[in-house]
């Protein structure tokens, strides 16, 4: 019995080992027939063929004088501004000038209503003349050339003093021959002392008229300006930007008749970041461009600012502009372009040299006779010169016309410029 088991084991043992392996087999299969059906892979080599060339002409980079210059913005202001104002109060009379008027310094802008002023003039000139009558002055005397002894009231008091002092002596003589009494005697002594008090008195009075004088002049002296500052005038030469008052209109001291500008010279004002305050000059070069005027105006930085604004950490400074013909109106907007460092250098290129595409810019560089592209940085541009802060170096070789640029070998175009690069066969 123990055979026949073992004689069903081994029987069944094939069986078990051909059902482990079958799927073995199907995977070994069917790797096979994949391996039968594909072709063999053969490998690509490139085929040499003929190199493409390109005549062009190509610049070599070089450093050249590119004045360091800051750009900035800003407005033409007048030189001077006066808002002119009434010294006196009165009623308008009449009006000379309007907006947009030029006018010269003494010019006649607005006249008040002169009467009154001249009425007060004449009493004045009245209360002088009735002072130095009380001196005994005429009207062309001087009242530095008035001695108070010469005056008439005072030759008056002096006269009865020496005749009180007279009448004293004579009083002595009497009394020392007993031929008067005393009372009398006492009695011309006081007038004596009374006269010469009267005296002192008529010095003093002389001095307080001859003070009173220069009180009634200066009064005629102030009614005389008032009269004369009835006629508001120009302070300055330029042209009024704006009038305020009209005939018949009543205007206080002080205030504004009108507004006047002197427009030559003018002052562009402008400012310049923190990083260039130290830099700043007086006398540097300025270029001012007007939109209104093609042509570019040359002056130069004629006055800084002693701080900086605390707000925009910006310096500003001032540069003159002649404006003698009074063509360039006030307030117009200007950029400026001005000169840091005139001694500066930068690597420049020709601007036909740059190939601009998708934001980017790009010039065609020679390296060992080979033209291929390169990434650069542009900085300012001037005329048909651009500066390249990245992307090239003095020496450096590339094309003229980058246009006309692609991956070639470079065959100068001009003998002249074949010697700019010395890998060029």
């Amino acid at each position: 019995m123990m055979q026949n088991g073992q004689s069903n084991i081994a029987m069944q043992t094939p069986a078990i080992l051909l059902h482990l392996h079958r799927p073995l087999l199907l995977i070994a299969t069917l790797l096979l027939c994949a391996g039968c059906g594909a072709e063999p892979k053969q490998e690509v080599r490139p085929t040499a063929g003929k190199q493409e060339t390109l005549k062009a002409d190509v610049y070599t980079v070089t450093r050249k004088s590119w004045p360091a210059i800051v750009r900035s913005q800003g407005s033409l202001h007048a030189d001077e501004e006066s808002v002119v104002g009434a010294k006196v109060a009165g009623r308008v009379a009449k009006v000379h000038v309007d907006l947009g008027d030029f006018v010269e310094v003494g010019t006649p802008i607005v006249t008040l209503d002169r009467e009154e002023f001249v009425l007060q003039l004449s009493q004045a000139e009245a209360q002088l003349q009735q002072a130095r009558a009380a001196v005994g002055l005429r009207s062309d005397d001087a009242v530095a050339d008035l001695s108070p002894e010469n005056s008439p009231p005072v030759r008056e008091q002096r006269a009865i003093w020496e005749q009180a002092k007279s009448d004293v002596t004579r009083a002595e003589s009497l009394r020392n021959q007993s031929a008067i009494a005393e009372g009398e005697y006492d009695q011309v002594v006081a007038a004596e002392r009374v006269a010469e008090a009267r005296y002192a008195s008529a010095i003093n009075s002389v001095h307080e008229k001859i003070a009173t004088i220069g009180v009634r002049e200066a009064e005629a002296s102030l009614a005389r300006q008032q009269l004369h500052d009835s006629i508001i005038v120009a302070p300055l030469d330029g042209l009024i930007q704006q009038r305020e008052v009209a005939i018949g209109s009543y205007v206080q001291a002080g205030q504004a008749i009108a507004k006047v500008v002197r427009n030559h010279p003018l002052r562009f004002r402008g400012t310049v970041p923190e990083r260039f305050a130290q830099a700043l000059r007086v006398g540097q070069e300025v270029e001012l461009q007007l939109e209104s005027i093609a042509t570019p105006l040359t002056t130069q930085v004629t006055r800084i600012s002693p701080i900086l604004d605390q707000r925009s950490r910006a310096l500003m400074f001032e540069a003159e502009v002649d404006n003698s013909d009074r063509q360039i109106r006030t307030g117009l907007f200007a950029e400026a372009a001005l000169v840091i460092d005139p001694e500066a250098t930068a690597v420049v290129i020709p601007e036909s040299a740059i190939v601009e595409f998708a934001g980017t810019q790009k010039v065609w560089k020679v390296v060992d006779g080979m033209a291929g592209e390169q990434q650069v940085l542009v900085g300012g541009r001037r005329d048909d010169q651009l500066e390249i802060i990245e992307g090239l170096e003095v020496d450096d070789v590339i094309l003229l016309d980058g246009s006309k640029g692609r991956v070639a070998k470079v065959i100068p175009a001009s003998p002249q410029l074949a010697n700019l690069d010395r890998s060029f066969p």
